[in-house]
């Protein structure tokens, strides 16, 4: 067999970035000589974290095509062809065996490119509502990876292989819960609410704490919330440096594992790599799905766990009046908490990564 060599194209934040890396990994573990190039967005998180995590990665100047028609529409198609040209260029000069798809700007030119060479394509969809790029992407692609049932209304059902979303490994590690609790500057008697706004952040819930301070003071409960990169320095304006004893302020955790371990409660949007990282480690949850997001995908991921009785879902328009209500009046029901618990820890796909690469060398086998 010939040196193997992959494209993994995708990102722009860490829903899309984190699974790609762990693909990246698993695939480098069971191929040590793998030859991985990255294709990403210029200017997304993806072109500063896939070097520090050891691999190339290469930049298309694609964005996010505008919601309504307007002058950006221009710039969008005019970046889209550039990109197109360029994709071509990669797939020419780097001659990959397969092209992998995790979503975001830079997969749907990569995608096509390899595809118009007759390279084989696999597409990894993490939520439970496909998108548009992917849509036209699967006609061509072998294979479609994806986290929820009932995604043949999307897909060519030949071509779906269920698998989970992959998440961090290093999350499944065993953690000191009391030594994380001290690291995170928190107290061992009181519970622990984890407020995560996602890499870059969210608004709304940023928003729900702000406008609660008071009540969350006199909670008897910790927070430990992640602000987001975006919101963080306007928080910090707005506190004045008078930030309460019992929150923690962190713009991004270096240290998730360790949240995680002694999270009593998760606070978090509804991006599908969040949840498979929920229900993995059967943590129960409050979701407060994004209203921007496309055909409002979040929705569907997080009543995919309510309809389980896997976690409760607070809707946006709610979330500064009704969030924090909600999650102290559910952390002091413990007969609740363990039902969360439970039941996400069964939806759980603890082997999606393995299964995904399994998917993955099983078209290049013949190599």
């Amino acid at each position: 067999m010939t040196k193997l060599k992959v494209i993994i194209s995708g990102g722009g934040t860490g829903g899309h970035l984190f699974p790609a890396l762990s693909i990246a990994n698993e695939i480098k573990a069971r191929v040590p000589e793998v030859d991985i190039l990255f294709v990403g967005a210029l200017g997304r998180m993806e072109m500063e974290r896939v070097p520090i995590a050891g691999y190339p990665i290469y930049g298309l100047p694609v964005i996010g095509m505008p919601r309504k028609f307007s002058l950006k529409m221009f710039k969008f198609l005019w970046l889209l062809n550039k990109s197109m040209f360029e994709a071509r260029k990669i797939v020419r000069n780097f001659k990959p065996d397969i092209a992998i798809g995790v979503g975001g700007y830079a997969s749907g030119p990569l995608l096509k490119a390899a595809n118009q060479k007759g390279i084989p394509t696999v597409i990894q969809e993490q939520n439970s509502y496909a998108g548009v790029t992917n849509k036209l992407l699967a006609k061509s692609a072998r294979k479609i990876c994806v986290a929820y049932q009932g995604m043949d209304k999307y897909f060519p059902q030949d071509k779906l292989v269920v698998t989970g979303n992959p998440i961090r490994q290093n999350l499944l590690e065993k953690v000191d819960k009391k030594k994380a609790l001290k690291l995170l500057g928190l107290k061992e008697d009181m519970p622990v609410v984890l407020m995560l706004g996602g890499s870059l952040g969210a608004k709304t819930l940023n928003e729900s704490i702000l406008d609660n301070m008071d009540f969350v003071d006199h909670s008897g409960v910790q927070v430990i919330w992640q602000s987001g990169k975006v919101y963080h320095n306007a928080i910090l304006e707005r506190l004045n440096g008078k930030l309460r004893e019992n929150i923690q302020l962190h713009q991004f955790l270096a240290h998730m594992d360790k949240a995680f371990a002694v999270a009593d409660l998760v606070i978090s949007r509804a991006g599908a790599a969040t949840i498979s990282e929920i229900c993995l480690l059967g943590k129960p949850s409050i979701l407060v799905p994004s209203p921007n997001v496309a055909e409002d995908h979040q929705t569907k991921n997080a009543m995919a766990l309510v309809d389980n009785n896997a976690a409760v879902m607070v809707k946006d328009s709610d979330a500064v009046k009704n969030l924090f209500p909600t999650a102290f009046e559910l952390i002091k029901d413990k007969e609740k908490l363990a039902e969360l618990s439970k039941n996400s820890k069964q939806m759980a796909r603890p082997n999606a990564t393995a299964d995904i690469v399994n998917v993955i060398l099983n078209e290049v086998k013949d190599l």
